[in-house]
């Protein structure tokens, strides 16, 4: 991975000022549309934000226009506060850590109950599907959050070509195994390596996104490179970080979370103000470089677009 060095990072006045040119353009072009997910389009004389380095295509407009006067986390903060066990339990060496983690050569196995399984050189991918630009809360069950402006691809694409069989109803993300270059993984307390799932018709979502990279520049080591997966009406945890292996299986996937204590963490872990988790309330957060505590909104804010998923279902009982 190539090295990027402060001065190559979009400032965030800049990404900012880019977003505020085009908020009015999205709104007319989408009219009362409320999502948060974002990817503000490039003025006619303002080339889009380079998505990777050199190699990677560039992040494309969306149909999305965003409806969050939020502010975004900074870089600095997005890349220094970190939950990542692979490396360390404690956030604040994550990044320092990971540092030299290889993210070349990289591979992303989709198979299971597919017609088309593939392997896909993480290059390749990024080729393969257009990127685009989108601003995400990030709601972690410690009960902090962010605003992040990721770079990616809808996971829906990726589905679609592995063509799902009628046997497919969840899809079971698995991350890298390397426990030389992750010393968290010697650590057997965590039945290693991460694994988390959805159900197909929440991966089919439009809002699930394979992320590449954030502020437009290649996503960053300690936030999971060379792609993650962000589900962003989920707790931080169900967005696996590091994927190596994507399959399709007819069974609910037990995560690492679910192995290591099951009665804090189910599957679904929906981010939900009613439901508190068992040693503390969900019902504020704590915005990372903000003061004070903010409401915690029900499915993240995203209700609109992935209530009607769990329709009838108990979101207490099904945690």
């Amino acid at each position: 991975m190539v090295k990027i060095h402060s001065s190559e990072i979009t400032p965030e006045h800049v990404y900012l000022t880019r977003r505020q040119l085009m908020k009015g353009i999205g709104a007319l072009a989408l009219g009362s549309l409320a999502l948060t997910a974002c990817a503000p389009a490039a003025a006619p004389d303002m080339p889009p934000t380079p998505a990777t380095d050199a190699k990677s295509p560039v992040a494309q407009p969306t149909a999305y226009a965003s409806s969050t006067s939020e502010k975004l986390t900074s870089y600095d903060d997005i890349t220094h506060y970190n939950n990542y066990y692979e490396f360390s339990q404690d956030k604040a060496p994550v990044a320092e850590m990971a540092k030299n983690f290889k993210t070349r050569p990289w591979t992303v196995e989709v198979g299971g109950f597919v017609n088309n399984p593939s392997t896909y050189a993480i290059d390749d991918l990024l080729k393969k599907y257009p990127q685009q630009e989108r601003i995400y809360r990030l709601r972690c069950v410690e009960g902090w959050s962010m605003v992040i402006p990721w770079t990616g691809f809808p996971l829906a694409a990726l589905l679609k070509d592995a063509d799902p069989t009628s046997q497919a109803r969840y899809v079971r993300f698995q991350s890298i195994m390397s426990p030389a270059q992750m010393p968290g993984q010697q650590d057997n307390y965590f039945k290693w390596p991460y694994i988390e799932g959805l159900r197909l018709d929440e991966a089919m979502n439009d809002l699930t996104l394979m992320v590449t990279g954030l502020y437009g520049k290649p996503l960053p080591n300690q936030d999971g490179a060379p792609v993650r997966v962000a589900v962003p009406w989920k707790y931080g945890f169900k967005s696996a970080k590091a994927i190596v292996k994507i399959d399709l299986v007819a069974e609910q996937p037990v995560s690492l979370w679910m192995n290591a204590a099951p009665d804090e963490y189910g599957f679904y872990s929906n981010v939900n103000p009613e439901r508190p988790h068992p040693r503390w309330s969900q019902t504020t957060e704590r915005r990372i470089g903000e003061t004070g505590r903010i409401k915690t909104l029900k499915f993240n804010g995203y209700a609109d677009e992935v209530a009607h998923l769990y329709d009838g279902m108990d979101l207490i009982v099904n945690y």
